[in-house]
């Protein structure tokens, strides 16, 4: 029996356990929109904003699935904004418990001064602490016991996306105002653009009430979120992915009222349906897609065992023959030298994954590159337990806590090749599974050439079914936000 007819549940969230969570910190949907001649938030068009407290129900679809608190203060030098998410997920049929905890400190313009952020899902919990500090942001993160400090150079100032609503609130906002805000976002630890436009008034109901409220969207890498905003710059509503909704309540139905249920699958309602039942998609030596519904310009469709032209994907299975039979600093270009280096979530240069590397490999391992990295994929595909994780993937609290998904997999296959000095990245698409597409994460090694490798499915190189979106690192996942609910595949001869 195939590991696809034995072992379906396994795949688990796939890319869809961080891009939820990354979907929810940054607050986007799916209606897309297209903004010109954006203008930046000045100083002198901002009106005080009154200190708020607002409490909002979360839903999908009428499903009741969570909370969040949001408490906006004003101080001598700016605003305090402290945000707090609960929220109750399913994805394969598990459901887990989402803790998200927001401390921002905004100067007088909204800008970013200092911040706090939290994730807490389980046994997995990630911390960055951060300050701005003239155009430098100054970050500190925390996990599984490890904490690292990083400097970001900033171009531009940057802003919480949790902010940005009352920012603009702030101003006398009328149909067709945009605006451009360049955010630093804690899941991804970068700074990237959103775009806001006021799109005009309309009439909704909120806690039995009809209220008018200019409607708002934001958006981001393609893809954006509604949100309605009342005249004294109340937050009334958001409105984002896969039946996902915020509406204003008070805190004692927010924390006490309706049953609080968990979501509807989301890692199903996401997948894509395919076109052909695929039976063995690990005996396929080829694959032909055509891809439609999205925009290709951000995506690493072509290239290696992909080729793309005219919409149309061909994959093909790699060969294992005539790769190098060992790699050194003549042999590894600079591409590759960057994915030897660790990362915030690739702690490849810590102790414990060094002497892990180590252990597996054996003390001065003469075995080719090839055999190294087939260790490491075994040794992650038998000793990390395949269950949905809803985090922040990193290769440490993986190895501390042995369980998790398709990226927390990835992370630490990554982390211990690098460690091993086997450049490694991770790329993220959909994979075939029981007749549907999901979203999912994977490597690419190099050796001597790119090779896929997939420890989640055991598998050197990865099926032709794992069609390739991202390749590079976790931040460029983000760039599949415009994909989710409009991406259609058909597979043909």
């Amino acid at each position: 029996m195939s590991y696809y007819q034995s072992n379906s549940f396994w795949i688990a969230a796939g890319f869809f356990g961080l891009a939820f969570v990354v979907l929810f910190c940054i607050r986007v949907g799916l209606v897309d929109k297209i903004f010109s001649r954006p203008k930046t938030l000045s100083l002198s068009s901002i009106s005080q904003l009154s200190e708020k407290d607002t409490w909002m129900n979360i839903f999908q679809n009428d499903r009741k699935i969570g909370f969040s608190h949001t408490r906006y203060s004003k101080e001598d030098t700016g605003y305090r904004l402290q945000e707090t998410v609960y929220m109750r997920i399913n994805t394969m049929g598990m459901v887990q418990d989402i803790h998200l905890k927001t401390n921002g400190r905004l100067n007088a313009d909204f800008t970013l001064a200092d911040l706090d952020f939290e994730i807490n899902s389980g046994r997995f919990s990630f911390t960055v602490k951060g300050s701005v500090s003239g155009d430098s942001l100054n970050i500190e993160t925390a996990s599984a016991g490890d904490r690292r400090k990083i400097d970001f150079r900033i171009q531009k100032k940057p802003y919480l996306l949790s902010g940005i609503i009352h920012a603009v609130a702030s101003t006398n906002l009328k149909a067709g105002d945009k605006f451009a805000f360049h955010i630093f976002d804690p899941a991804t630890m970068a700074q990237q653009p959103v775009y806001v436009e006021a799109i005009g008034q309309e009439e909704i109901q909120v806690m039995g009430t009809k209220k008018t409220a200019i409607k708002v969207a934001l958006s981001f890498k393609g893809a954006s979120q509604l949100a309605w905003i009342d005249e004294n710059g109340d937050l009334l509503k958001e409105k984002g992915l896969l039946g996902i909704h915020l509406v204003k309540t008070n805190r004692h139905d927010a924390l006490y009222g309706l049953a609080i249920e968990s979501s509807q699958d989301l890692t199903k309602a996401a997948s894509v349906s395919s076109n052909v039942t695929i039976a063995n998609p690990d005996r396929l030596e080829r694959l032909k897609i055509k891809i439609s519904g999205i925009a290709f310009d951000q995506l690493h469709l072509d290239g290696g065992r992909q080729m793309f032209k005219d919409n149309i994907l061909i994959i093909v299975k790699e060969s294992l023959s005539d790769l190098v039979s060992n790699l050194n600093t003549n042999n590894i270009g600079p591409l590759e030298k960057i994915f030897l280096k660790p990362s915030p979530f690739i702690q490849s240069d810590h102790q414990k994954i060094q002497e892990l590397a180590l252990k597996i490999l054996g003390p001065g391992s003469t075995a080719m590159p090839l055999e190294k990295v087939q260790k490491l994929l075994d040794w992650v595909h038998q000793n990390i337990e395949k269950r949905p994780v809803l985090s922040l993937p990193d290769a440490l609290s993986t190895l501390e806590n042995r369980v998790g998904d398709c990226n927390e997999h990835a992370v630490l296959l990554a982390a211990l090749a690098r460690a091993a000095g086997i450049p490694c990245r991770v790329e993220a698409g959909l994979v075939y599974l029981k007749g549907r597409f999901y979203y999912h994460a994977w490597n690419l090694v190099y050796l001597g050439r790119w090779i896929t490798a997939d420890s989640l499915f055991g598998q050197l190189p990865a099926d032709v079914s794992h069609v390739r979106f991202i390749s590079g690192s976790q931040r460029q996942q983000l760039d599949l936000m415009g994909m989710i609910g409009n991406v259609q595949l058909k597979i043909i001869n």
